[in-house]
């Protein structure tokens, strides 16, 4: 076989149980990401009082977690160019939940930090091998509705993590380890490991055709099986580079060169922003006077907005032109985000933070679908993980920041901090970001030959 044309036969197919259960299964990886995401931050309150965690510890904590990320991130997609898209959701995936359920057994903030950096690393890992799998296995035409489907269900993960630790972690002085426990369920993903298919274009990108007929023709099937004949894919093949490694440096070439930093621009002001809100905004509203239960139960109450804010993003995103819709959802979250900390009233508090949610998650699953979109097969691995990697990293510094503005300006400081970065994010997309739409338009539109069985 000369080429198996994987990426016009993909686009042709309809949405069959093949893709469902694809969907089901992110999703699931997605929740506990999520919920992974947030637990440390749910259980500050409490290690303040138990282990007197102050301020500074924190913020170290939080900044070398994203350091790990960063790390994860470069490793994830050096595994998914490696050993595939598949194999490397599932190493992922068991590396962040092992590492939260030896999170645990921790004794002191040092071996919780170091933990939680390993954790992290993981966590980010596996967000972008997800986040490639998608793009790669879903039609063009709506994998950005259905990559925003996945965040839906996933994000659950937050208002349900915030919600268990609002209940257990004030039980007693040891009752936060369960939220560590909790984030360990993710290792149940590998229940999905028969029902899931290597990515037909990373076997193209390997030069391994005969890999990717096989897994297309057994998809393919199942499809006619379920729904009758597919029509013909287009002649024209999409071509993917043959490759047995790519190169960091490769990214330093003019074709890369700019959405690689376009992209960092945005996963940078979107870390700084959303993690600088979530992460610290429990610890701040403690600091701030209210109880350690009523802190986590306000956040726990914005967080519901989350899911809404994907489903938004499901029913928009393969509609219009994702850069837009990142720049204006980036705009209102800088509004809201101001308006956030503007405020000690507990009913604007719950407002405010649910638009923040709403909207924010709306703009990671439009980012996550257009991320990919402006590589080629050949840097998609690669120029996805160091972006977001980058992204990360960024948030080093974030909490080193936020403590010095709070600790020198005070509370209100941060969020004017905050809003800045999602503007600054916003602005640069609007006037940089390169349109995708027309691209995904033109090569989801099949020719008009039913297949003959």
């Amino acid at each position: 076989m000369q080429h198996s044309n994987a990426a016009n036969r993909l686009d042709r197919m309809p949405v069959s149980k093949f893709h469902k259960i694809t969907l089901i299964a992110i999703s699931f990886a997605y929740f506990f990401e999520f919920a992974d995401l947030n637990t440390f931050a749910t259980t500050v309150p409490k290690l303040i009082s138990v282990w007197g965690v102050n301020v500074n510890q924190i913020a170290y904590v939080t900044s070398l977690s994203f350091v790990g990320m960063f790390f994860g991130s470069m490793i994830g997609g050096y595994i998914a160019d490696r050993l595939g898209r598949k194999k490397a959701l599932f190493a992922t995936t068991i590396w962040f939940a092992s590492f939260s359920f030896l999170s645990v057994f921790s004794w002191d903030i040092y071996s919780l930090g170091l933990l939680r950096i390993l954790t992290s690393a993981g966590l980010s890992a596996m967000t972008v091998a997800a986040v490639i799998y998608v793009n790669e296995i879903f039609p063009s035409a709506i994998r950005g509705k259905y990559q925003a489907y996945a965040i839906a269900i996933g994000i659950c993960g937050t208002p349900v993590t915030n919600l268990i630790a609002s209940a257990v972690v004030p039980a007693s002085d040891w009752s936060w380890r369960l939220v560590y426990l909790w984030g360990a369920c993710g290792i149940l993903f590998l229940i999905f490991a028969r029902r899931l298919k290597e990515s037909p274009r990373w076997y193209e990108s390997k030069g391994e055709y005969d890999k990717a007929d096989a897994v297309l023709k057994d998809i393919e099937e199942h499809i006619v099986a379920e729904s009758g004949p597919l029509p013909e894919p287009k002649t024209e093949v999409i071509e993917t580079a043959s490759q047995s490694k790519a190169p960091v440096k490769m990214l330093l070439q003019k074709r890369y060169l700019f959405p690689t930093i376009l992209l960092s621009v945005m996963w940078i002001t979107q870390t700084i922003g959303f993690f600088g809100y979530s992460s610290w905004a429990p610890t701040l509203l403690a600091n701030e006077g209210f109880s350690v239960e009523d802190s986590i139960f306000y956040v726990a109450l914005t967080t519901v907005g989350a899911p809404l804010g994907s489903l938004l993003a499901a029913q928009i995103t393969d509609r219009f032109e994702r850069k837009w819709c990142l720049a204006i959802f980036g705009a209102v979250i800088a509004g809201c985000g101001l308006l956030y900390g503007l405020t000690f009233n507990p009913i604007m508090i719950v407002t405010f933070g649910f638009l923040v949610n709403f909207f924010e998650r709306g703009y990671t699953a439009v980012a996550y679908a257009y991320s990919p979109e402006v590589f080629d097969t050949r840097a998609r691995s690669l120029g996805t993980g160091v972006s977001y990697g980058l992204g990360r990293l960024s948030n080093a510094i974030g909490p080193l920041i936020i403590v010095a503005l709070y600790n020198g300006q005070g509370y209100q400081s941060v969020f004017y901090f905050i809003a800045g970065m999602w503007l600054f994010g916003s602005f640069t997309l609007a006037v940089f970001g390169p349109r995708t739409r027309k691209a995904r338009l033109a090569a989801s539109t099949p020719t008009e030959q039913p297949a003959t069985s």
